[in-house]
């Protein structure tokens, strides 16, 4: 059994907004036998401060099916076309409109009443992702 996981970093988030990829990057991917914060922290695309937002344990799973799931829904970043993060698969570029969207719906469909106001929170997106790259 494995463990799906979505990360975020500062440092990453930062330098995306400055390269043009915008400011929401994530880090979704799969661990076996460690948990996802030993596996980050060694450092990851260049950078060290990697917080853990969400994990969910998943069975028979492959992350690069994963992340082709996920692909079809969301930008995932070429790691071949940037130098910083050369390598560095997983790393996707979340819509938070499309967070927004599905969050909109999901709350329509369990209370049958449109929520008034939302605040698309890191752990929201995290659980999109987990459900996108599942799904």
């Amino acid at each position: 059994m494995g463990t799906i996981y979505v990360a975020k970093s500062k440092t990453l988030q930062a330098w995306g907004g400055d390269v043009g990829l915008g400011k929401n990057l994530y880090k979704l991917g799969l661990t076996e036998d460690e948990t996802p914060a030993e596996r980050l922290a060694g450092g990851f695309a260049g950078v060290t401060d990697w917080e853990v937002v969400k994990t969910q344990e998943v069975e028979g799973a492959v992350e690069a099916e994963l992340l082709a799931r996920l692909g079809r829904k969301e930008k995932l970043v070429d790691p071949n076309y940037y130098p910083k993060v050369k390598g560095a698969t997983g790393l996707v570029r979340v819509d938070l409109m499309k967070v927004e969207n599905s969050m909109r719906i999901r709350i329509a469909l369990e209370t049958n009443q449109e929520p008034k106001l939302l605040k698309v929170k890191p752990a929201d997106i995290a659980q999109y992702l987990i459900n996108n790259a599942l799904g």
